[in-house]
């Protein structure tokens, strides 16, 4: 009699959906974002036939694009890391057990995701203007003259951006604060180690894949942001997504803004790697 094969003899049927997944809306779309940046500028139309290298010797020989790329990159690390300070304190917090009132800290950390990402950027928008709330109350105060320069740069942008992915640093660092052992920090109490000497051999370090899941996160949101600072940046301060945005949309350049977008995730995802690899050999229990 003829047995019919399971899925438990063959698990790779198990990958088989998400795998078609991946291939069908993370590979080929980004295999066809790669041709395109080949592709030769067209006039009137997305791109002209053949392919070419000066897109990619474009953007390496361009001081804006350069100077883009690196207040972008900039960018997201300030705000990975100011979400990583503010957050890590927080998220030690939720993740005790005892806490009273978990239900109105989870609401207060998740109230950001519940309101549109443009009506935020805009909330920030009518508080950083010179004739915002901030600005106001400064000047009626008497704490300045004359109002600071606190939108139309990378200083607004950052407080923005921290505003609207901090709950995606803290959450991942409080579920792994939440999987320590509770018997673990009550043993180096006991033998004698200080608060300050349990937090850095002790919690950060057993802390330290939720640590490295949101400051990916965060710093790869704040790559890809794009309605933010276009918001909070105007025409000043231009990050590589609005740039690609314009080239996409309102250049009409197809080919180059689909070499912006790959150099940007290239780098990227070069820095994440350095990132994991260096935490991943520095922070041991020990």
């Amino acid at each position: 009699m003829m047995q019919t094969a399971s899925p438990g003899n063959r698990p790779y049927l198990l990958l088989l959906p998400a795998a078609i997944l991946l291939i069908v809306f993370m590979a080929i779309p980004y295999l066809n974002i790669l041709v395109t940046s080949f592709r030769n500028p067209g006039q009137g139309t997305p791109y002209a036939d053949g392919y070419t290298l000066m897109n990619y010797a474009r953007i390496f020989s361009s001081p804006l694009y350069q100077g883009q790329l690196f207040n972008t990159l900039w960018i997201g690390i300030v705000t990975t890391f100011a979400t990583l300070v503010i957050g890590l304190p927080v998220a030690f917090q939720l993740g005790r057990a005892d806490l009273r009132w978990r239900g109105l800290a989870y609401g207060i950390v998740l109230s950001p995701l519940l309101v549109g990402i443009v009506i935020r950027s805009y909330g920030w928008t009518i508080l950083l203007g010179n004739n915002g709330v901030i600005n106001r109350t400064l000047i009626n105060l008497g704490l300045t003259e004359y109002p600071l320069p606190l939108m139309y740069n990378s200083l607004g942008i950052i407080i923005a951006l921290v505003h609207v992915f901090l709950p995606f640093m803290i959450l991942p660092i409080m579920s792994a604060v939440q999987s320590i052992d509770p018997a673990v920090v009550s043993a180096a109490r006991s033998l004698g180690a200080g608060r300050a000497t349990v937090i850095r051999r002790i919690l950060l370090p057993l802390a330290m894949p939720g640590i490295q899941a949101g400051c990916i996160l965060v710093f790869v949101l704040s790559l890809s942001a794009y309605v933010t600072p276009a918001m909070i940046g105007g025409l000043r301060v231009k990050t590589m997504a609005v740039t690609v945005v314009d080239a996409l949309l309102d250049t009409f350049q197809w080919p180059l803004g689909a070499a912006l977008a790959l150099m940007l995730s290239a780098i990227g995802a070069v820095i994440v790697m350095i990132f994991a690899r260096a935490t991943r050999m520095k922070w041991k229990v020990g």
